[in-house]
């Protein structure tokens, strides 16, 4: 892929469709996440990743909702820090927790 191919990526229908199911997961869960050492409500984090999403779509950088989680979900663009969450207990990476959400949806769908 060359370097301008990278630039215009875009999400088709599908993945549109799982990047809202994963932000929609993230809003309405239970858990609380993790970004550089400070703790945040479900909601906060939503808005925090839509933030980062809505950054990296305007770049051409998302054509899939792994792309999604990669680029927006997994860790801090300011120090590189893994984003974690906390749900029952239970620590995970965003990103795993993400992925593994991701895979239910697609079963389901």
């Amino acid at each position: 892929m060359s370097h301008l191919a990278a630039w215009a990526a875009q999400p088709d229908a599908s993945a549109r469709t799982e990047i809202a199911y994963l932000l929609t997961f993230v809003k309405t869960s239970a858990c609380q996440f993790n970004r550089n050492g400070s703790w945040h409500p479900s909601t906060e984090a939503a808005a925090h990743i839509e933030r980062k999403y809505e950054y990296v779509l305007g770049k051409g950088m998302v054509a899939t909702a792994e792309d999604f989680i990669r680029l927006a979900a997994t860790q801090s663009s300011y120090s590189g820090t893994a984003y974690t969450v906390k749900c029952d207990g239970n620590v995970l990476k965003s990103a795993d927790w993400l992925t593994q959400a991701l895979h239910l949806f697609r079963k389901q769908h």
